[in-house]
Formats: structure tokens, sequence, C-alpha cells
């Protein structure tokens, strides 16, 4: 993990949960990454890929999402 760089716009904080399977609806056990922003980028029920990395996992955007995280980026780096 690299932490903060040149080029990463921080989104904010994000709740992460393991998501047992048979509660609170979950049909298989799951990881899930809770932070509103995240929907502003990959819209619900948007497919996207992931693979584990040292530290934490890379989510690869297709392109109306890349779209969405390059707006939403420009939008953040503003305001700073």
């Amino acid at each position: 993990m690299t932490g903060e760089g040149e080029g990463k716009i921080k989104l904010g904080k994000a709740n992460v949960y393991i998501h047992l399977k048979g509660k609170s609806r979950a049909r298989i056990t799951h990881i899930d990454v809770e932070l509103d922003e995240i929907n502003k980028v990959i819209e619900p029920g948007e497919s996207t890929y992931c693979q584990g990395k040292e530290g934490g996992v890379f989510l690869g955007l297709k392109k109306e999402a890349i779209k969405r995280a390059e707006k939403l980026a420009r939008k953040k780096s503003k305001k700073e």
C-alpha cells in the first residue's frame, strides 16, 4: 500500500465489513465497502473488477465509471 501521493484524491473513510452468508439477507459471504462517495463512481448494480494488492484492493473501472471518477476527482481537487 502506497498511501497518499500525486494523482490520488481521497474520497473519505469507508466502513468495511465481512458480511456472513445467511445474515442480513446475504446469499454468500462477501466483503462490503460502504461509502456514499463510491456510488458517484460505481453505480449500484454496476459491476467492476477487484483484485487484492499489498495492503488493500484494486478496483478496476469500466469506461463510464472512469468518466465519473475523473469528473469527481476534478471537482474534489478544486476544493482543496
